[in-house]
């Protein structure tokens, strides 16, 4: 099975391919280490799990349909809650989004983007699967 990242304009990338079943899921903390989260295999497309960060805040991750691993802040900036990892997932235009469970505004799962509101966006991390054979990256993400 062959893991690869794909860059974009933002600099951020998706782990592409068919996620691995060993290994283990990294996201790129705001201080620029990793932080090991859970396996692959943990994931479930369509469902976020929410991480905490040492700095405190928290990461929202996701598996898409596509078998893309994705990380954003957990925390909705409109109504300060930690529930992005609790949405819905989909996709517009083809830009896969979590909708708050709350407000139902929708975030890019690639750049953190509001997609209802060009003026709000929540960070967007990087996210790396790691295992004995296997390496792939995303890009450092958006600070915000």
């Amino acid at each position: 099975m062959t893991i690869t990242a794909t860059a974009t304009a933002t600099g951020v990338a998706a782990v592409a391919g068919a996620h691995p079943k060993t290994g283990t899921v990294e996201i790129r903390c705001p201080d620029g280490g990793w932080l090991a989260v859970c396996g692959p295999d943990d994931l479930t497309p369509g469902r976020g799990v929410a991480a905490l960060l040492p700095d405190g805040s928290q990461a929202a991750l996701f598996l898409d349909r596509a078998g893309r691993i994705h990380a954003i802040g957990n925390r909705d900036p409109f109504t300060g809650a930690q529930v992005l990892s609790r949405g819905l997932t989909g996709s517009a235009a083809g830009r896969p989004f979590v909708a708050s469970p709350l407000l139902k505004q929708r975030f890019d799962l690639t750049t953190g983007d509001c997609l209802d509101d060009p003026e709000v966006s929540v960070p967007a991390y990087g996210v790396r699967v790691r295992g004995p054979e296997r390496k792939a990256a995303r890009g450092a993400g958006r600070a915000r």
